[in-house]
């Protein structure tokens, strides 16, 4: 069997990496302590709620939500379970498939996320945002869009869409359709 060999990164592309690295650990930390320290949670938390928060009837299936939220189903079980035992997200059966649970965001759970929203949008914008001219926001889009294109399986993005039961809820005659994503 013929061994590949391998494609090492040169100087300056080292240097990228690491800063790349870096700038991500940095950046993710100050977001999440800030989270931790004015609201009492996690980023990864604050994350689920927005991504319940946006979705229709405020609700997602279970696999969608771990998807959604870039979590393992594993993780995003323990992380539920205590946003459930804080009384901001319930679980409940899908009533289309009795495999399948579905976590909604209660009212109490949505106040959390409205508290938590000023300050933690005000960190994102400090510790992002101010630092980078609009071009330079505009290649940075660019770039974790071609990072997360090549990073992902192309049926990710359409197995977002699915209903509990698997099938696509815009072929369904569903009352009020999907909800429009609202800005976090």
């Amino acid at each position: 069997m013929e061994q590949k060999q391998a494609r090492w990164l040169s100087a300056e592309e080292q240097q990228t990496w690491r800063a790349f690295l870096t700038a991500c650990h940095s950046l993710l930390g100050a977001v999440d302590g800030q989270l931790q320290r004015d609201a009492g949670f996690p980023h990864g938390y604050y994350e689920i709620l927005v991504r319940l928060s946006e979705a229709p009837d405020r609700a997602l299936r279970m696999s969608q939500l771990a998807e959604a939220s870039t979590s393992s189903k594993s993780r995003l079980s323990h992380a539920v379970a205590r946003l459930e035992e804080r009384g901001w997200v319930e679980r409940l059966s899908c009533p289309t498939d009795r495999r399948g649970l579905i976590a909604r965001l209660t009212d109490q759970g949505f106040a959390a996320l409205e508290a938590a929203a000023p300050a933690h949008v005000e960190q994102v914008r400090r510790a992002l945002f101010d630092q980078l001219s609009p071009g330079q926001v505009a290649q940075l889009r660019e770039i974790s869009e071609a990072i997360e294109h090549a990073a992902e399986p192309a049926c990710r993005a359409a197995a977002a869409d699915l209903d509990c039961d698997g099938t696509d809820p815009l072929e369904q005659d569903v009352p009020g359709g999907k909800a429009p994503s609202a800005a976090s």
